[in-house]
């Protein structure tokens, strides 16, 4: 008898899961499509939010040559990201001299490098160390952060650089390939962090291309990404905006707001390039805060982190439509 409720109990807990399931689903998915909707305008600028992966900064390249866009604009926050992304394959040349040009004791010293992949498995990142032109190590990167060791034998004052190579760069329904690097140490006391001691290099079409890593905003690292695709660097521009813990979206349109006051460019059209369930806020931010002044329209790009859990879609939907709500109020003064 008590096996039979206990059957019955069960049965009727999944009939009631399943049909709230098949009810709700659907308002899930309409509200997905309301946040995730794209609608283009005609227009002659494309501004890009910096915090886009790179799948998406390429798509966005895409979408500027399809429709033939005079210019980009990238927007993002002022930061120092603690580690530096390799999107593409390329060196990560660390400049070492006014570190080491005082250490002449010669021998055997270890050299550290602090990275993580964004991707774990047979999908790692892999990597090469070269000290000056030599190879002296080559490793697959895990997802948790981690130090890998090499032992060089010499002097360290003859050392110029220490390179760190991506060599493995893909993406596709994996999710994309890139390797992060923080730092270098040598013998675990001296420390090189990659900001301002480095240089990427990576190669184009048309030859060698070397970025400065001295960049101090999102905007500034998503134009840099753009122009390593092949984007002229006279037709792109970053706007950056000051770091903020919350109505980041807000801040960053104010920032493109500045900018559009002091451009001598005539605008036709802007359409933004977001990505997912954030496009809907996004796209009312803007039209807000530029007070309807041009035509803006939004293009939403598939958000490929929520595409395999209906749990973390759901999540991100309610999440998005919070913001939603939250942001109808704090732009009621535009």
């Amino acid at each position: 008898m008590r096996r039979k409720k206990l059957i019955l109990t069960i049965a009727v807990l999944l009939f009631a899961f399943s049909l709230g399931y098949l009810l709700v689903r659907p308002a899930f998915n309409y509200l997905s499509g309301f946040l995730s909707k794209s609608a283009q305008v005609r227009g002659n600028i494309l501004l890009v939010e910096g915090w886009l992966p790179d799948y998406a900064l390429a798509m966005a390249y895409e979408e500027f040559q399809k429709n033939k866009y005079d210019y980009i604009v990238t927007t993002g926050m002022k930061a120092y990201p603690p580690y530096y992304t390799l999107y593409t394959n390329g060196f990560l040349i660390f400049h070492t001299q006014k570190f080491l040009r005082s250490e002449t004791g010669s021998g055997q010293h270890t050299i550290d490098v602090n990275v993580f992949s964004e991707l774990g498995g047979e999908h790692r990142a892999h990597f090469n160390v070269f000290v000056n032109d030599s190879i002296v190590g080559n490793f697959l990167a895990e997802k948790k952060k981690a130090k890998f060791r090499v032992n060089w034998k010499g002097s360290l004052n003859n050392i110029d650089s220490i390179m760190v190579e991506f060599n493995n760069d893909n993406w596709g329904d994996f999710g994309d390939r890139n390797l992060y690097v923080k730092e270098v140490t040598i013998d675990d006391k001296i420390t090189i962090p990659y900001l301002k001691n480095s240089v990427f290099q990576w190669v184009i079409p048309n030859g060698i291309e070397r970025e400065a890593i001295d960049v101090n905003s999102n905007a500034e690292s998503a134009r840099n990404r753009l122009l390593s695709l092949g984007m002229d660097s006279a037709r792109i521009f970053a706007t950056p905006c000051e770091k903020v813990r919350i109505n980041r979206t807000l801040t960053s349109a104010i920032a493109f707001k500045s900018w559009l006051e002091t451009t001598k460019i005539d605008i036709t059209g802007i359409n933004i390039i977001s990505m997912g369930n954030h496009a809907r806020r996004t796209w009312m931010t803007y039209n807000k805060v530029l007070n309807e002044k041009y035509k803006i329209g939004i293009v939403s790009l598939p958000d490929q982190k929520n595409t395999n859990s209906y749990a973390r879609k759901v999540f991100n939907i309610l999440r998005e439509t919070a913001g939603i709500i939250y942001y109808w109020f704090i732009l009621l003064p535009y």
